[in-house]
C-alpha cells in the first residue's frame, strides 16, 4: 500500500522540486532572514524586528520581567518557541497533505524553560539558554483513519521539522560584533 495520496497539492508541488533538486543541489539552500532597527517606541527594553526580506513584516518585541523588562510584548524567548511552533504546524499539515491524512483540528503548543540567573552573569557556571524546551502536538484526525497514515506522518512529520532538528542537533552561529563611533 502506497502511503503517498495521489490528490496532494504539496506532493504535486514538491515533485518538480524534487527533481530540480536531484539535478542540482545548491538551487535546494535558501536562505532565512530577520533584523532588529531603530524607531520610534524603541528603547532598551524595547525593539522592532522585520521578519524575512520583502514581506513587509515587521513586529514589536519586549524584555521578559524576569531580567528586567516591563513583559508587555512577546520577547526573545516567546519568538523562538513560537518559530518552533509554526513550524512544527506546517511541517505537520504538509507531511498530513502528503499522505492524504484529513485534519480536523491541529494545535502545536511549545514551552520553554529558562534560568534566567546566567543571562544576568550571576555565574560563569550557569547556562545563558534554554534549559529545555516541549513540543505538543494536538491533532485530531476523522473516525477510521489509516494507524499506518497516523504513524507515518508522526514519523515523517517530527523528522521534517526545520526547526526541531536545529534545535536538537544545533548549529554552528557566528556573530560580528561591530562597532562604529557616531556623531
Amino acid at each position: 500500500m502506497t502511503l503517498i495520496s495521489r490528490n496532494s497539492m504539496v506532493a504535486e508541488r514538491q515533485s518538480s522540486l524534487r527533481t530540480a533538486y536531484a539535478a542540482k543541489p545548491e538551487r535546494a539552500r535558501t536562505v532565512k532572514w530577520a533584523a532588529t532597527r531603530n524607531g520610534e517606541g524603541v528603547d532598551a527594553i524595547h525593539s522592532v524586528v522585520e521578519v524575512g526580506k520583502g514581506f513587509g513584516i515587521s513586529h514589536r518585541y519586549g524584555i521578559d520581567a524576569a531580567v528586567g523588562g516591563d513583559h508587555d510584548l512577546p520577547n526573545p524567548g516567546d519568538a523562538l518557541c513560537s518559530a518552533l511552533a509554526v513550524c512544527a504546524d506546517s511541517t505537520v499539515r504538509m507531511v498530513a497533505d502528503v499522505l492524504g491524512v484529513p485534519i480536523l483540528d491541529l494545535r502545536v503548543e511549545v514551552q520553554g524553560e529558562v534560568d534566567v540567573r546566567g543571562c544576568l552573569a550571576m555565574g560563569r557556571d550557569l547556562k545563558v539558554g534554554f534549559r529545555s524546551m516541549s513540543c505538543r502536538i494536538d491533532l485530531r484526525v476523522p473516525p477510521g483513519t489509516d494507524p499506518q497514515r497516523i504513524a507515518a506522518l508522526r514519523a515523517q512529520g517530527e523528522r521534517s521539522c526545520v526547526n526541531l532538528d536545529t534545535l536538537r542537533s544545533g548549529v554552528p552561529v557566528e556573530v560580528a560584533f561591530e562597532v562604529q563611533a557616531g556623531a
